[in-house]
């Protein structure tokens, strides 16, 4: 059964509109039913729809008879670990998506995002009645403290020196994250952390890494770490205002933890493959999203996965990506190196990319035959990614090569010839 409302990450839209106070209601029944939870831990994002919504969550919740334990603004890592002490997890936000996006992610009781097939059950009794024994609601207040006691525990290092610029993206990392780097023993200075309802990844965060560049440049710092609303994204920027991608960073914590296999996905930049079999590390391969690549570390016995785009997840002592982590992770594999040298350990092949907006999103023969015919050519020296969204009427376009004219080249025929046969 093709799902309706979940999408890659979630249930996901612009609030409101998609993402409506009764979806999310009948949402909330329709898992606990379907879990069967006796406790739920709920948290959100900064997002202004966020209160009302954790509410019509709430009433979902206790009507199918849980206990809704509310734990107010939280990262999505925090959730999922707060999820081993109840039944399930639940947190509503948007991640990197635009203010007057929101959202529901789920994390069963050991933390782990749903599959496909429970989030197809789960759609399936939307229409559910409430049941006959009600809930209750609690509400905790020391959520934030004993999430950052554990992250500093098992991922802090002695960081004293480190003059780090640290950006929150006006989301829930806001008053976390700098206070760890802070305890670590870093200079911080901390940005998007103004959050208004209406500002939360604008301008700011993972998303948009300009301002933290500057900053970085300006003020002479070591580094930048920038996170997206819900912190399940984390990205760096070097001492010279370079941006330092997710695959990089899987790079770079690969060989300084020292493990045998990660997981990407089909994004992930041919140089992490090339460096990886030169340090005999296995690379297993994804289909897009963050949940892919943790079904295959669960599935593969692996601890380090991650996306491009900033999903790190090691789980060492975790149980999904978290930015915090990940971050201070990082920052502890320097070893008294600036980052844009260890970055540098990854060669980064050059990548050019296009989001084609299409009227349909199968991939036609002739575009298959093109793509199949240009990696024949490049023979491992470059490939070409065609693949349509999840989420949008889009087809996305992606050309690798070492030589970046190439990569461009191929990726505007290739896009013109999508645009030709979908749009």
């Amino acid at each position: 059964m093709a799902r309706r409302y979940f999408g890659t990450d979630g249930v996901r839209g612009i609030a409101g509109e998609f993402v409506t106070a009764d979806l999310v209601e009948r949402l909330g029944r329709a898992v606990t039913l379907w879990s069967g939870a006796e406790r739920v831990f709920v948290g959100r994002d900064t997002r202004g729809s966020g209160p009302g919504l954790e509410a019509a969550l709430t009433e979902g919740l206790v009507s199918a008879g849980a206990t809704a334990v509310l734990g107010g603004i939280l990262p999505s890592g925090a959730v999922a670990l707060r999820a081993l002490e109840c039944d399930l997890g639940v947190v509503i936000t948007a991640s990197h998506n635009p203010p007057e996006y929101n959202g529901v992610k789920f994390f069963d009781r050991r933390g782990r995002k749903l599959s496909d097939r429970s989030e197809e059950q789960i759609e399936s009794m939307l229409a559910a009645a409430p049941a006959v024994d009600q809930g209750r609601i609690e509400r905790v207040e020391i959520a934030t403290d004993s999430y950052l006691e554990h992250v500093l525990e098992r991922f802090g290092a002695d960081l004293s020196g480190l003059r780090v610029v640290v950006d929150c993206a006006n989301g829930a990392y806001t008053g976390i994250a700098p206070d760890a780097f802070e305890q670590c023993g870093a200079e911080v200075v901390a940005i998007g952390v103004e959050p208004d309802g209406t500002n939360i990844n604008v301008g700011c965060g993972a998303t948009d890494t300009a301002l933290l560049q500057r900053t970085v440049v300006e003020g002479g710092f070591d580094l930048g770490i920038a996170f997206d609303g819900d912190g399940d994204r984390m990205l760096a920027v070097d001492e010279n205002g370079v941006l330092v991608d997710g695959d990089q960073i899987v790079s770079v914590l690969a060989l300084d933890l020292g493990v045998d296999m990660v997981a990407v996905t089909v994004m992930a930049n041919l140089g992490l493959h090339e460096l990886m079999r030169a340090n005999d590390v296995r690379v297993v391969t994804t289909d897009v999203g963050d949940r892919y690549v943790l079904e295959a570390l669960q599935r593969e016995d692996g601890l380090l996965g991650g996306e491009q785009s900033g999903h790190i997840i090691y789980l060492r002592d975790h149980v999904t990506g978290d930015g915090l982590a990940a971050g201070l992770l990082l920052c502890g594999a320097l070893d008294g190196r600036t980052l844009s040298q260890t970055a540098a350990v990854m060669p980064v092949f050059p990548q050019a990319k296009e989001n084609v907006r299409v009227e349909a999103r199968e991939l036609t023969p002739e575009i298959r035959a093109e793509v199949e015919r240009v990696n024949e050519e490049w023979a491992g020296e470059g490939r070409v990614l065609v693949r349509p969204s999840g989420t949008e009427p889009v087809v996305r376009v992606l050309a690798e090569a070492r030589d970046a004219k190439a990569a461009a080249e191929a990726c505007a025929r290739i896009a013109t010839l999508v645009r030709r046969e979908l749009g």
